[in-house]
């Protein structure tokens, strides 16, 4: 069977000239599964990249051009593995990731549709931390400005299910983090809610927002407490337009997990935890919901 790769364009055999980056503990998900990611990615990109998964067990399933950092027991404390996720900022700690190359950070339930390296661009410099925005204020100088007014209170926040980064200039994330950890053992400071919480905050002067034309998250694109709007919104130009270019979605939410999604049947409707519904249809969904059946035939 002939790939769908690329090879006029892809030099398989260069130097990497970035890396993708993956976590993974316990055992929600199958090697199969993070092959299967790694495999889409590589295939979809116009520079290959160097693969990292950080995994708190050996893999011998694991693809050979997945190379495996085990996690340092600091990061594998109960505390950092419940619903805050505290335990992915390993991925700024000394010793994990190479700092030769730029990093793309993707979440394992992410779905690659198109050249994720193409991400790199949105860095302004070294110094850039990009994530998908999840509130209302925005990155860039509002929210920096509002931050540096409240004294750090206020801040634009975002979702690290995607995060672009430069590994050399990020050790200040989790060296921060375990100062503050000693100081708040139970987690009580609020920007340690959550990883994703944290990064915005400890580096919200090198912010920048990942475009909704570039990746999305499931529930903010495919699903909506008005299920009628989900297919009005489908049949917009724009939305049919942007669509098409998205490079990945993520399907961030403990209702829409791949398992869960090839199970359903035409029409079916999940609600999940915050009361947004999923029609699944291809009058609500247009080309993902295929996409999603095609990208993980097989690998669950």
């Amino acid at each position: 069977m002939v790939s769908e790769m690329n090879t006029d364009y892809v030099d398989l055999y260069a130097a990497p000239t970035w890396q993708c980056v993956m976590i993974c503990w316990g055992t929600k998900y199958s090697t199969s599964l993070i092959n299967n990611l790694a495999r889409s990615i590589a295939e979809k990109a116009s520079s290959q990249p160097r693969f990292i998964l950080i995994s708190d067990r050996e893999r011998p399933d694991l693809a050979d051009n997945i190379e495996l950092v085990r996690f340092p027991a600091y990061w594998l404390q109960d505390r950092l593995k419940t619903s805050g996720c505290q335990a992915k900022l390993v991925m700024f700690d000394h010793g994990i990731v190479p700092t030769d190359l730029p990093a793309i950070y993707v979440d394992l339930d992410t779905i690659v549709l198109g050249d994720l390296s193409a991400g790199l661009a949105l860095m302004q410099n070294r110094q850039t931390v990009a994530i998908l925005q999840s509130a209302i204020i925005p990155f860039g100088w509002i929210g920096r400005t509002l931050y540096r007014w409240t004294n750090r209170r206020r801040y634009a926040r975002g979702n690290s299910s995607f995060v672009i980064y430069h590994p050399a200039e990020c050790h200040f994330i989790a060296e921060r983090f375990k100062a503050l950890l000693e100081q708040n053992p139970g987690l009580e400071f609020r920007p340690m809610v959550a990883d994703e919480r944290f990064i915005s905050w400890v580096a919200q002067e090198h912010m920048v927002r990942i475009p909704n034309s570039f990746a999305v998250k499931f529930p903010g694109e495919f699903m909506f407490h008005w299920g009628f709007w989900l297919y009005i919104k489908a049949r917009l130009p724009w939305v049919k337009s942007r669509r098409k270019g998205l490079v990945a979605v993520t399907l961030n939410g403990l209702m829409i997990k791949p398992e869960k999604l090839l199970s359903l049947k035409e029409g079916d409707v999940i609600v999940d935890e915050k009361s947004r519904k999923l029609i699944w249809s291809e009058k609500t969904l247009g080309f993902m919901r295929s996409k999603i059946q095609a990208f993980y035939a097989g690998s669950l």
